[in-house]
């Protein structure tokens, strides 16, 4: 059973920048799909990034030209650097793995992006 480890959020101003990683156990993670989503208070959980086992990426329209997504194998660990933050992307973020049928959430971490 993989166990999905998040951290790196905060409260940080618009415009600022942070960082979240996601550290995966087990030893599925180099096959898996690793995504980033989020969920704002009374809104549902959005795809916010993904990234293939081959490092291919996708981001949804609102954020891209301002977060990036990468992969470490050898780390087991998965980041999503966010830049130019707004307040509207304040939510909590939650680390998603999938290989095959098997699909794992990491506990999630709270961004706050203060105006």
């Amino acid at each position: 059973q993989v166990q999905l480890v998040e951290s790196g959020g905060g409260l940080v101003q618009a415009g600022g920048s942070l960082r979240l990683s996601c550290a995966a156990s087990g030893s599925i993670f180099g096959g898996a799909n690793m995504g980033w989503y989020r969920q704002a208070p009374g809104k549902q959980r959005e795809l916010v990034a993904t990234v293939t086992s081959g490092g291919s990426t996708s981001y949804t329209d609102s954020v891209k030209g301002r977060f990036t997504i990468s992969r470490d194998n050898a780390k087991k660990t998965v980041y999503l650097q966010m830049n130019s933050l707004k307040p509207e992307d304040t939510a909590v973020y939650y680390c998603n793995l999938r290989f095959g049928r098997y699909d794992a959430w990491g506990q999630g971490t709270q961004v706050t992006v203060s105006s």
